[in-house]
């Protein structure tokens, strides 16, 4: 659990992140705030991805009011926020009933108004447009009804990262996503998206090989999407290998595992 430094004039804003973790330590409140190291973001970015594998909305909950409630102006805030606004809102268009008082396309303009704000003080951070991209090409329900956002569209932003960072995995994931969520008249297209996925994994391996990075986020995901466009190709046995390999980086990835039940029942 990561440690935060508090003063003691965090007040009623204290008292009420300490109740939506939980008991759990506060991930940073105003001023009195103090991150001490990457690994507190590695350890937030973690518990967003355990929630959203577990498909724990009150863990996912926590973590984004807490950031929420946060005075932080460090860009990792803003982008964390973002991200777990996104993973709750996957997890409210898969079932609406998940998330109470909230819905997708709620989520997922958060999601954009806090990348929006990231990316209004850092332009060029190839990571904060991926994820502003995610959210604005991520439907919001039934019928693939995605949300209108008045800002740069998401297909600008994917071109931006992919300019800035052309061999960033969370970057080529994104630009592979885009293609599989995307109906054909919106551009999206599932053939190049399938080729797009693989180059994503690929990817994701050289970086696994290296230095932890942060974010680090994506790889479990990138084999989850080419496990399902692999099995709309036909290809079960690919599909089956692309599984494994997302269960064998997040076990208990509750998607991988029904949909890898899904395969084993035939």
């Amino acid at each position: 659990m990561a440690r935060i430094l508090l003063k003691s004039s965090t007040g009623e804003r204290g008292r009420r992140c300490r109740r939506a973790l939980g008991g759990l330590a506060c991930l940073a409140l105003g001023a009195g705030a103090a991150w001490a190291d990457d690994t507190q973001w590695r350890d937030t970015e973690a518990r967003v991805q355990y929630g959203y594998y577990t498909e724990d909305v009150r863990a996912l909950t926590n973590v984004s009011e807490a950031l929420s409630a946060s005075d932080s102006h460090e860009k990792l805030r803003g982008y964390y926020a973002a991200l777990a606004n996104w993973r709750l809102a996957l997890l409210a268009a898969q079932n609406p009933a998940a998330v109470r008082g909230t819905n997708a396309a709620q989520l997922l303009q958060h999601c954009v108004h806090e990348m929006d704000v990231v990316l209004e003080a850092q332009a060029d951070f190839a990571e904060g447009l991926a994820l502003r991209a995610a959210c604005a090409v991520t439907p919001a329900g039934g019928a693939n009804l995605h949300v209108p956002f008045t800002g740069p569209k998401p297909h600008k932003d994917i071109e931006r990262a992919l300019s800035l960072a052309p061999k960033n995995p969370r970057v080529l994931f994104v630009d592979a996503m885009s293609d599989y969520l995307l109906a054909p008249s919106a551009g999206g297209n599932k053939e190049r998206a399938l080729a797009r996925l693989r180059t994503a994994v690929a990817a994701f391996e050289v970086e696994r090989a290296g230095p932890e990075p942060l974010p680090g986020w994506g790889a479990a995901d990138a084999y989850l999407y080419l496990g399902r466009d692999l099995l709309e190709h036909g290809d079960a046995v690919g599909a089956r290998d692309a599984l494994e390999h997302a269960l064998l980086l997040a076990p208990d990835y509750a998607q991988a595992r029904r949909l890898m039940a899904k395969i084993a029942s035939g």
